[in-house]
């Protein structure tokens, strides 16, 4: 993941979560799990390249750097493919009430159309880190939706393009010991 910027990568890990809470979801503990392809084919170059690097660790060391990630919410996704992630997510009832999208990391604009039917698109704009997006979120009922996202951004001076597939499931009414993200203040 040396090639995209950490900040972008977190945008879009945890904007699934974010665009789903602006309809009717359940508070709690969500799991998110996220497939990402670049244009260039570098992030992907780059995960597996970590993954290689884990799988190589000591047992002891490669079982701490995945506690370490665990606490954080991330696990690799989808039997560790490139690109593949997942996440767990604690979304409260504030945060599904606000019924709006979350700013992400950095300077955002956001907006979201209306939602028709079982659909909401959205988009947005970063000055940090410079990207835009948009996208389509399909809520599946209170406890489950789909999202595809386009994010286009500039790496090393070069544009580049990633499209995101994600869904989110809601696991448990109680978050356990993983804390809420920080909502922006209004």
């Amino acid at each position: 993941m040396k090639t995209l910027p950490r900040a972008l990568v977190a945008t879009a890990l945890t904007a699934g979560s974010f665009f789903a809470t602006a309809q009717t979801m359940k508070p709690g503990l969500w799991e998110i799990n996220n497939k990402m392809t670049t244009q260039s084919g570098e992030m992907e170059k780059g995960m597996a390249e970590m993954q290689k690097q884990l799988a190589s660790m000591p047992p002891e060391q490669r079982k701490m750097m995945e506690d370490m990630m665990a606490k954080q919410g991330i696990a690799k996704g989808s039997a560790g493919a490139p690109g593949a992630m997942s996440a767990k997510v604690c979304m409260t009832r504030e945060m599904v009430e606000r019924n709006d999208v979350m700013a992400q990391e950095g300077d955002c604009q956001n907006t979201s159309s209306p939602r028709m039917g079982n659909t909401m698109k959205f988009s947005f704009v970063c000055t940090k880190p410079p990207s835009t997006g948009e996208g389509q979120v399909t809520f599946v009922s209170p406890e489950a939706y789909t999202m595809k996202m386009t994010i286009n951004s500039t790496v090393k001076g070069k544009p580049e393009t990633m499209k995101m597939d994600a869904s989110g499931k809601f696991l448990s009414s109680e978050c356990g010991n993983v804390k809420p993200l920080v909502m922006p203040k209004k």
